[in-house]
């Protein structure tokens, strides 16, 4: 019987992962802890290597296929190694998936790679080179670390992928000469399907479609918009820009909006919690693992910053941007994306007016932060300019009512309008960086 690799429990709260792409194919030769195949499930994708040593007799679906844990990735013929010139121990070809007929498949066979040269590249990308017959190896990629973009796969790609345009002033006006037989007029066929085309929900989109319809139908939400006065947070920010500088950290308003977030939460606890699937009860927790959502190209990924009670507020932005970092280049792990108690998101500068951010279940509360900008308001009886913003803050109705969640922003408000305060608190609870 040959043995049956299966798809291993990744970790906690995963059950099914999706086929990204094959690094081997029916016939090769593996050694053990070699990577054999791309999987991504809701939380990271990760490179699965072999635990055995042997030949792939049969893999267990295609690229954008979906297997629960437990279920066959690869079957491998582990008998007869010793047989085999120099005992099967060389390394497989590493291969890419049989490319389909049509684009791209006039190509060279996939050549023999090892682990160290394999191209990093999200799966969308990597999808977009098969597409256009560019080999990734090929490409030195321009994003962090070496990551290869949509617009190097673009940049790489031969003429021959790309339609040829042809100048108005280049084509014959019908009137300029007489219709032969074979440019007469023909009927258009019956349905002309120009202007659309079909995207499969497939790698992360599906991920983050499933995880949000669960949400939508297992949550009660509701969300409070809260208005912030942010002119003492923005002139307090360009103080100690220069200082930020110097620790060679980038200080954006999150660190000061997640410290913020950590001292409300300090004060109202029952926010910093998850609910119990299986009982519905609310566990609250003492240990605040503040996620953050980040915009990646493959979608929104929700990194955690754990123990934001602990930490300072230079130890919170360079956090905050090495988890950012690796969201963005696909290296996140297991670890950077487990447990956390309180979501916060935030677009920036184009965060818009107001929104309804939706619960990163199983969590009860998600903090949105929107655009700051110069705005006219009344202070003492007279209009003046204040640098202005609005807060969402979407929560379960099962486990925090309308009061709780006004008083928990109130609070946050505070915090957010009294950097003083802010700084205060941090020192005198503040643990490590």
């Amino acid at each position: 019987m040959p043995f049956e690799f299966k798809l291993p429990d990744l970790g906690e709260g995963v059950h099914e992962g999706e086929i990204v792409r094959w690094l081997v194919r029916a016939g090769d030769t593996v050694t053990p802890d070699q990577p054999v195949v791309e999987v991504m499930t809701d939380k990271v994708t990760a490179e699965l290597p072999s635990p055995v040593a042997g030949k792939v007799i049969r893999l267990g679906g295609e690229p954008g296929d979906i297997l629960r844990v437990g279920e066959v990735l690869v079957a491998i013929d582990t008998s007869g190694l010793a047989e085999e010139p120099n005992g099967g121990s060389q390394p497989a070809a590493m291969a890419e998936p049989a490319v389909s007929p049509g684009r791209g498949s006039e190509r060279e066979p996939a050549r023999p790679r090892t682990p160290s040269s394999i191209a990093r590249a999200m799966p969308a990308v990597r999808r977009l080179a098969r597409e256009l017959g560019v080999e990734l190896e090929s490409i030195t990629g321009s994003g962090p670390e070496g990551l290869i973009t949509e617009a190097d796969v673009r940049a790489a790609a031969t003429p021959r992928d790309v339609p040829a345009v042809v100048p108005p002033e280049a084509t014959p006006h019908p009137a300029a000469r007489p219709a032969t037989a074979s440019e007469a007029p023909t009927e258009p066929p019956a349905e002309t399907p120009m202007g659309t085309r079909r995207i499969p929900l497939r790698g992360m989109r599906r991920i983050i479609a499933e995880h949000l319809v669960k949400s939508h139908q297992t949550t009660a939400p509701y969300t409070l918009v809260q208005e912030v006065d942010f002119t003492e947070l923005v002139r307090f920010r360009e103080r100690v820009q220069p200082m930020a500088e110097r620790a060679e950290v980038r200080m954006t308003y999150l660190p000061f909006i997640v410290a913020a977030v950590g001292m409300a939460l300090r004060e109202h606890p029952e926010l910093n919690a998850t609910s119990d699937e299986a009982t519905g009860d609310l566990i609250v927790h003492e240990a605040q693992h503040v996620a953050i959502a980040v915009h990646t190209d493959q979608g929104l990924v929700v990194p955690v910053i754990r123990h934001v009670e602990q930490r300072k507020l230079i130890g919170l932005a360079k956090e905050i941007e090495r988890v950012t970092e690796r969201a963005r280049a696909g290296t996140l792990t297991l670890e950077d994306v487990q447990g956390g108690t309180f979501s916060v998101t935030s677009l920036g500068a184009i965060g818009g007016v107001m929104g309804t951010p939706m619960l990163n279940t199983p969590q009860v509360a998600v903090l949105g932060v929107h655009n700051i900008a110069p705005r006219a308001v009344v202070r003492d009886g007279v209009v003046v300019p204040r640098q202005m913003g609005n807060l969402s803050l979407t929560l379960d109705h099962r486990y925090i009512d309308g009061y709780g969640g006004a008083m928990f922003a109130q609070t946050l408000v505070r915090y957010l309008e009294d950097p003083a305060l802010m700084l205060f608190q941090l020192s005198e609870f503040g643990g490590p960086e």
